[in-house]
């Protein structure tokens, strides 16, 4: 089955596509502190979830959503138009590295979707590109929340220093020129409604659909996941969503 099918059906009961609950969502989006009227840019946006809970803030804000999902957007504008939110939520097919930057975005949105560039340093480059003087932006990655064993990085096809520690991504962002102005790391009860989210609907779909011709595929994928994620990167893989501003310099004194 497309890759881009699967991802659709495993995220149709968890949008926001990430371990964080509603109500961190909307924390996150009040520490943002953005605009009634302000814009906002959604990169990897899969269903917009994000965008339009963020415009839910900003009565009077617009908001571009970028991904290559053709489901995911189909999606997106079936949720915006049910949320009266189609007027204000403009979504691109494209690969979010290429969608021309503006400079102007008050609110930049890039949650988990860091390997779209290559890893969390150049994403912040790039998606920082978006952002004016004052923008925020909020930037979803993983680390290692306890030293990864061999079977986590098995399950992940990763190595050990494809993540750091929560310590050193907080360093990596401020040696990039941001600095957090605040965080959220994702709970045990995140996680586990997002992982068995991900694998239910998943397996939901090859039992509702037995005579597809996928089906049995879908289900060993599903088991496959599950498998890796019980027995591989439980509690050791963590995930965090920074808030981010640019670091301002102080002037110099007067001599």
């Amino acid at each position: 089955m497309d890759r881009q099918r699967l991802s659709s059906i495993a995220h149709s009961h968890h949008p926001i596509a990430a371990p964080l609950s509603g109500v961190t969502v909307n924390r996150l989006l009040r520490r943002t502190g953005r605009g009634p009227a302000a814009r906002i840019l959604d990169l990897g946006c899969g269903e917009a979830a994000w965008a339009m809970q963020a415009l839910t803030h900003c009565p009077d804000g617009f908001a571009d959503a970028v991904d290559i999902s053709t489901y995911a957007l189909d999606r997106a504008a079936v949720a915006a138009e049910s949320r009266g939110l189609s007027d204000r939520l403009n979504l691109h097919q494209r690969d979010a590295r290429e969608y021309v930057p503006d400079g102007d975005y008050d609110l930049v949105f890039c949650v988990g979707s860091t390997h779209v560039y290559g890893g969390f340093t150049p994403a912040l480059r790039a998606a920082g590109r978006h952002l004016n003087e004052h923008g925020v932006m909020l930037v979803g990655e993983g680390f290692w929340q306890a030293p990864p064993t061999s079977e986590a990085l098995d399950a992940l096809g990763a190595k050990p220093d494809d993540f750091t520690d929560l310590a050193g991504l907080v360093e990596r962002a401020e040696t990039a020129g941001w600095t957090p102005i605040y965080a959220h790391v994702s709970d045990p009860a995140e996680w586990d409604d997002y992982e068995w989210s991900w694998v239910g609907s998943l397996t939901e779909w090859a039992l509702d659909n037995p005579g597809h011709p996928d089906a049995g595929e879908v289900l060993a994928l599903a088991r496959e996941h599950r498998r890796q994620w019980l027995r591989g990167y439980r509690d050791i893989l963590g995930f965090v969503t920074l808030v981010l501003r640019r670091a301002h310099r102080p002037a110099p004194a007067d001599s």
